[in-house]
């Protein structure tokens, strides 16, 4: 091929759409290797694993701010749109001088490989799926190029093209072809989730206390005091979540301890377990945010376990370690303490769903989840702040990350318009293993007035509260603050949620008709 062969738009099209092509069945062969030797090596989710270690805190902050619990799904498709544009970019350049593109592609194959073998718990077959992707790719598009550029006088210019198109379009398709096998076949593999199915919970020797009558207040809009699995959030750092056959599970407890503990699954199960209703809160939830849940777990205390193990009398942390890597501190002093810090495997009544961490996650009122709520957790070391640290505290958030006093209006939503006359002013506040004395409201910057509390679960969950409120033509600025137990106002002073989460009031702007 030379430099005058790809002399016109139409020529340029083709040799994108040869690259396009080439990268699409690359990408479909790479999946498809995966589904079958290793899930976790996926070239999306490997390089996609990357971005997020590699994405300082403002990043992650303004990806979960813009995009929220779909803030994978944005990943995956941006990285799907750049990887389109570099798969056209090289199909032109290839047609310019041979050699270029396929090196282009060949390195995306080759990044894919090393993302693949740096991944915490990678298999011994991680590195085929970015190596099928990078051959295939480099292979597929020399093969192009000779239907974008054929042998002069040997066929008419129809004749061309559809040979063009036959080739791209039938490559294409083969791609295509091994990604829906690749998804087919991991789905067909996925027997995790009928083992979870079939998985009968043991009863707990502790029952949490029944959920008061008067802890919902029953008004439409306000968020329901036990949050249903389906619409718990879901933060964290696995772009294919973990798949771990219980019987495979085992939890390691070591460092600054007297004996290593080794507990597998059915040892676990049969210990004696409790149940704790515990709101969960994550770090990057704005002020009147939605990223915070409360729900029944099922578990065994971590300070038995951390007891059985003999905790040095200097150790003031525990790094928690997932299946995938991802690490949390946890203060020790909220794992020995009286809180209920639960090994959890169930959730409102279920085995814990995938995405939020079955077989085993952790449960620790009072702290948010980066530095405490581990999913897929393998391991406990017991250490120190000053020896050890954890993936977010790696990247500028704070060590300990104790939940703050916060409150939040649901009712009635930011930007709405209501009626004149009888209205209510409804909404939630928090701050686990304190506990919520009330909750005050103020109109338009007038008198605080308090707000009816609803009977809280206990003082590691959120509480609903409600307000009376005549409201008047015109539009109207409401703020809430909550009051803690222990008798601490919340603060009107804005903090971003870097580096221990975000505080000030909630205010929302309403129009009354």
């Amino acid at each position: 091929m030379t430099t005058a062969a790809t002399t016109t738009s139409g020529d340029r099209l083709r040799s994108a759409a040869a690259g396009l092509s080439a990268t699409v069945v690359a990408v479909g062969l790479a999946e498809l290797v995966a589904a079958v030797v290793e899930p976790s090596a996926s070239p999306f989710a490997v390089i996609g694993g990357q971005l997020i270690d590699l994405a300082p805190s403002w990043a992650k902050d303004a990806a979960i701010a813009l995009f929220g619990t779909g803030d994978k799904i944005a990943l995956i498709t941006g990285i799907a749109v750049v990887l389109v544009a570099v798969a056209a970019l090289a199909g032109i350049l290839e047609s310019r001088r041979a050699g270029v593109g396929s090196a282009i592609l060949g390195a995306l194959g080759a990044l894919a490989l090393v993302a693949a073998l740096i991944r915490p718990g990678a298999g011994p077959f991680a590195w085929l799926p970015g190596l099928v992707a990078g051959v295939a790719a480099v292979v597929a598009l020399r093969l192009l190029m000779r239907t974008v550029h054929p042998v002069p006088y040997l066929r008419a210019e129809h004749e061309e093209r559809r040979r063009f198109l036959l080739w791209t379009t039938g490559t294409a398709a083969v791609g295509v072809v091994a990604l829906l096998v690749g998804t087919a076949a991991r789905g067909a593999t996925r027997s995790i989730e009928s083992v979870r199915a079939l998985l009968r919970l043991p009863k707990p020797v502790v029952g949490a206390p029944a959920v008061p009558v008067c802890a919902e207040l029953d008004i439409q809009g306000l968020a329901g005091v036990v949050t249903p699995n389906s619409a718990f959030y879901r933060i964290d750092t696995a772009l294919i979540v973990p798949r771990i056959d219980p019987a495979d599970w085992s939890l390691r407890i070591h460092g600054m301890v007297e004996r290593e503990v080794v507990i597998t699954w059915d040892e676990l199960l049969a210990l004696p377990m409790q149940e704790a209703h515990v709101t969960l809160a994550c770090v990057s939830n704005q002020v009147g945010g939605d990223l915070i849940g409360n729900a029944l777990w099922l578990g065994y205390p971590v300070r038995e376990l951390l007891a059985r193990a003999g905790v040095d009398p200097d150790a003031d942390m525990v790094l928690s370690t997932s299946s995938d890597g991802f690490t949390a501190s946890t203060p020790i002093e909220a794992l020995t303490d009286d809180r209920d810090a639960l090994l959890a495997v169930g959730m409102n009544g279920d085995p814990l769903p995938l995405e939020h961490g079955f077989p085993v996650r952790m449960v620790v009122p009072g702290l948010y989840g980066y530095v405490s709520a581990t999913k897929w957790v393998t391991q406990l070391e017991v250490t120190r702040f000053d020896r050890a640290s954890a993936y977010w505290t790696d990247r500028g958030w704070s060590e300990r990350g104790p939940v703050k006093l916060q409150s939040r209006i649901d009712v009635p939503r930011r930007g709405t318009r209501i009626d004149a006359g009888d209205a209510v002013i409804a909404g939630m506040a928090w701050q686990q293993h304190v506990g919520v004395e009330g909750v005050e409201v103020r109109i338009d910057g007038g008198a605080w007035r308090r707000a009816e509390l609803a009977t809280p679960i206990s003082v590691d969950t959120w509480v609903q509260w409600r307000l009376d409120w005549s409201a008047e033509s015109g539009s109207h600025t409401i703020e809430c603050r909550a009051l803690s137990a222990d008798g601490e106002t919340q603060t009107s002073d804005p903090a971003d949620v870097v580096p221990d989460g975000a505080q000030g009031w909630h205010r929302v702007e309403v129009s009354v008709s």
